[in-house]
């Protein structure tokens, strides 16, 4: 339904009355003569078409704003809302009559406060607590109706949900691929709209970052063995990308994939499961014990006099004392000390020869 032209001709009425008894202020009379009916009819005239002009912004606007906010209300919201807005005014009206029995201006005035506070407190406490009204009846909410609905196909799968670093890091695509995650991945709508702003950054390697997360998706929904899919549930208590994850996690007892620091130790001093990939590649790469040997190519000089550089097949790095004169040579050296950092595992050797 088109509500432009009956807002629009609503407020030509309403602009076109207020010109009228403008008109007949100015004129000093209601009576029709030729000097009054000019005053009246050309008030009358502008003030409709002001009207007729404003109305779009002053009706159609916030009319159409007001409609666009309610399809975004969940229901669960809504008839909450209703609910507890009713029994505001219930309370509000059993209120109202010994409080109009007080002394003018208190009696007339304090009614309609009671109702518009009373109103207001019991819409409010209502979708606030609107879990555990639900629950009372155990009636799901848009979480249990979305888990129930595909979000979480079986309850013995784990939902996986995958954060902006995690995607543009892109192993996590390659990790799926191998069959390791059990679970079932989702991508909230937030996450996949701040992923989009990244791809259309002005910034060429910010939009690089991006565009390679879209690809990262796109591959991990071409995967048959990967199961994934798009969330469009968003937390209305937080702001932050970050903070909605860790919100609609908590709501769906989903865990969360990244490799974000902080969002790491935010969301586990929430009791937030999280799985770092970083956290994955340390612990995978391969055990080294003092004393064992291996073979390496020296790539580059360390830090320090004398010392080469080399790498193994997982990036572990190995500082190889008295290896500079090996450098791009490969050459059978012995472990002697292994340093575990936060950035991983430090390995240092000597070759073979001394």
């Amino acid at each position: 339904m088109q509500l432009s032209p009956l807002f629009r001709l609503f407020g030509t009425l309403i602009y076109g009355f207020i010109g009228w008894e403008l008109g007949v202020a100015l004129a000093q009379t209601r009576e029709i003569t030729p000097e009054s009916a000019m005053i009246i009819l050309t008030s009358a005239g502008v003030c409709a078409l002001i009207g007729y002009i404003l109305s779009p912004w002053l009706l159609v606007a916030p009319a159409r704003a007001a409609r666009n906010n309610l399809r975004q209300v969940p229901i669960e919201d809504l008839l909450t809302g209703i609910f507890g807005l009713t029994l505001g005014l219930i309370v509000a009206a059993l209120l109202a009559y010994p409080v109009s029995k007080l002394p003018t201006p208190f009696g007339t005035i304090l009614p309609f406060v009671i109702a518009i506070v009373f109103g207001y407190l019991g819409a409010t406490v209502m979708v606030l607590r609107k879990q555990d009204i639900f629950a009372l009846w155990r009636i799901p909410t848009s979480a249990g109706a979305a888990a129930s609905n595909g979000v979480v196909a079986n309850s013995d799968r784990a939902l996986l949900l995958l954060d902006t670093s995690v995607i543009i890091d892109g192993r996590i695509a390659d990790i799926a691929g191998t069959g390791f995650i059990l679970g079932k991945m989702a991508v909230p709508r937030f996450v996949l709209n701040e992923l989009q702003y990244i791809a259309d950054s002005s910034e060429v390697l910010r939009r690089n970052r991006g565009r390679r997360g879209l690809e990262m998706l796109d591959k991990l929904q071409n995967n048959p063995e990967v199961e994934i899919e798009f969330i469009d549930m968003d937390p209305e208590d937080a702001q932050q990308v970050d903070d909605k994850l860790i919100s609609l996690a908590m709501e769906l007892d989903a865990a969360v994939v990244t490799n974000d620091y902080n969002l790491n130790r935010v969301a586990r001093l929430q009791g937030v499961t999280i799985l770092n990939i970083n956290e994955l590649a340390n612990a995978v790469k391969s055990i080294l014990l003092p004393g064992e040997e291996l073979s390496l190519k020296i790539i580059q000089e360390g830090k320090e006099s004398g010392q080469g550089v080399g790498y193994l097949e997982d990036g572990t790095m190995v500082v190889v004392e008295n290896g500079r004169q090996y450098v791009n040579q490969e050459v059978l050296v012995h472990v002697t000390k292994i340093l575990q950092t936060n950035a991983g595992r430090l390995i240092f050797a000597t070759p073979e020869a001394f």
